[in-house]
């Protein structure tokens, strides 16, 4: 009885860890052309804002959506690797109305990395995230439209939705889901401090 509840709870932890949030409305529903994941169009188009090493010529990309409490597992499983990543956060608007608004929030804060870890902790306890305007201002509601157009263009269907360059192979990466921060270290080809 000892070995089956294990294995139904390592089963359970294995998906919640690999985990996203999805829009409200089904992706299939629209019929958007689907594009191959460019680092350089990431690079090139998103608005989004950095933490971590912010001279490291790795940079990764993670799209995220404001209400997505995956997306705050990742961005706790990712601090540990800031030392030697640079991390660009790039807001979409995906799960509700309250999406957008903190986005922006975070977007266009002094300091968004300490704005983002206030966030994502007042997220994670569940209280919501932190207060944010309804009204966005016009430039700042379109960079989070653009965010989530490219997001959608790659026929990405959940966030968090990492874009990067394996350190170790060259080649570019992406993964939609939380990881440990093992995983993403393994993922980026970075060594687990």
């Amino acid at each position: 009885m000892k070995l089956y509840r294990l294995f139904f709870s390592s089963l359970l932890l294995s998906t919640l860890a690999l985990s996203g949030c999805s829009p409200q409305e089904s992706s299939s529903s629209t019929a958007a052309v689907k594009r191959e994941v460019s680092l350089e169009a990431v690079a090139a188009q998103a608005k989004g804002f950095a933490v971590g090493a912010l001279m490291s010529t790795h940079i990764v990309y993670v799209f995220f959506d404001a209400q997505c409490p995956h997306c705050g597992r990742l961005w706790e499983a990712s601090a540990p690797l800031q030392r030697k990543v640079k991390f660009v956060w790039i807001p979409v608007g995906l799960i509700n109305a309250t999406s957008a608004a903190q986005g922006a929030a975070l977007l266009t804060a002094a300091n968004p990395g300490a704005l983002m870890a206030e966030h994502e902790a007042s997220l994670l306890a569940g209280k919501g995230g932190i207060s944010a305007a309804s009204s966005i201002d016009p430039e700042v509601a379109q960079a989070i439209k653009s965010n989530t157009q490219l997001f959608n263009s790659f026929g990405a269907e959940s966030v968090p939705f990492v874009v990067a360059k394996n350190a170790k192979t060259g080649q570019t990466v992406h993964q939609e889901g939380a990881m440990s921060t093992a995983a993403l270290a393994e993922f980026l080809g970075v060594d687990t401090p």
